[in-house]
Parts: C-alpha cells; sequence; structure tokens
C-alpha cells in the first residue's frame, strides 16, 4: 500500500487509528504491534499518526479506549436506576467485551482507566449507589471490588472460549480430601453460570457491607 506523507490528506482521526489498531492487536497480539506497523496498515508514514496521537503510550491509551466505547454504547440502552442492575449490566458487559477482544483486555488490566468512557461507567453506578442510600465508603471501595473480580476472572479466561470448560483438576483424595471432594463443582470454571454466581457473591458482599 503507498504511503501518504499527512495524515490529514489520509483521512485520518483519533477513531480511524484506533480502530485500525484494535484490529491489528486482535490479528496480531500486543507483542507484534508498533506504531510502524500500524502506519503501514495504515498506509501512511508514523509521524501522520503522532499528529493525532502524542506516542506509542497515548495509543494504547485510545486502543483501551475504543473497546470500552462497546460497553458505553450498549450501556446507554440502559435505563435502569438500581446499582445492583447497573454493577451486573456492567459486568456483562466488560466480560463480552473481554471475549471479543482477548488480546487487548491486558491492557485494561495493566494500564490505569481515566478516559471519559472508563470515568463515565464508574459515575454511574456510583451515583446510583449514593442514591440508594449507600455509604460513601462503600460506594468508593465498590468499583475496586468489582473490578478486582472481573480483571482477575476474566484475565485467567479470555484465552478460551466464553462456555469452554476448564479442566477439572484431579486432586489426590488422601492428601487432598477437601479438594478432591469439590472438584465436581469446578467443572464449569469460565462458564456464564459460574460467572454469574461469582459475581452474586461479589454484589452479595457489597450489600452486606452497606449494612454495617
Amino acid at each position: 500500500m503507498a504511503r501518504r506523507n499527512q495524515g490529514t490528506s489520509a483521512g485520518l482521526g483519533r477513531e480511524r487509528i484506533a480502530a485500525a489498531a484494535v484490529a491489528m492487536v486482535d490479528r496480531d497480539g500486543l507483542e507484534r504491534f508498533g506504531v510502524r506497523r500500524l502506519a503501514q496498515e495504515l498506509g501512511v508514514d508514523p509521524m501522520s499518526i503522532y499528529h493525532h496521537i502524542k506516542g506509542k503510550a497515548a495509543l494504547l491509551d485510545a486502543l483501551s479506549e475504543a473497546v470500552l466505547t462497546e460497553m458505553a454504547v450498549a450501556a446507554d440502552e440502559d435505563t435502569s436506576s438500581d446499582w445492583e442492575e447497573i454493577a451486573r449490566r456492567t459486568a456483562h458487559g466488560y466480560r463480552e467485551m473481554a471475549y471479543r477482544h482477548p488480546r487487548v483486555f491486558p491492557l485494561l488490566v495493566t494500564r490505569a482507566q481515566t478516559s471519559p468512557v472508563a470515568v463515565s461507567a464508574l459515575e454511574r453506578l456510583v451515583t446510583a449507589m449514593r442514591e440508594a442510600g449507600l455509604p460513601d465508603r462503600t460506594a468508593a471501595d465498590a468499583p475496586m471490588v468489582l473490578f478486582s473480580f472481573l480483571n482477575g476472572h476474566l484475565l485467567a479466561r479470555t484465552g478460551d472460549g466464553p462456555e469452554e470448560p476448564a479442566a477439572v483438576p484431579a486432586f489426590d483424595s488422601t492428601a487432598y480430601p477437601a479438594m478432591a471432594a469439590i472438584a465436581p463443582l469446578m467443572a464449569d470454571f469460565g462458564s456464564l453460570a459460574e460467572f454469574d454466581r461469582m459475581l452474586d457473591t461479589v454484589l452479595g458482599g457489597i450489600r452486606d457491607r452497606a449494612c454495617w
């Protein structure tokens, strides 16, 4: 593809660059991602990208924001004001996004998410919690608790299909009788049913904390 020197003449913009970056990481992984390769993909000079996004760190932030925006579009359709329903829908949207973009997802775990789209999602949840009368201490802790669960769980599972169960560990019943007894209950690890069960535990803990 022939290169064009100026990003403006190539019709570039932040959204187009971010979309191309997401597609590249989805296909090739983060380890092969770079500004020069992205420029080749877009058919422009690397400096054309820097005209719109200042540096690789900012480009990684744009990548994160692009996939989070997919969640925001779905969230805009939800008119619920119940904090638990908002938290549940947010969690499911985050899970769906992680499975759509498993190679991009580690960026959301390892980089601070301070873009307007990320903060707006938290604002909606915290507003609903405060309007429901939950203490500010609980509202302040809840996003950290929720996303610590989501990031850890999904980071461990986004390499597989969303409904593919993990192999059940074979525990020695003599050495580890308790683990051997519950092993069959671990067969659905990574499934939607298991995700909802764990999410119920997280939300229940937040709810109970609010009653202290």
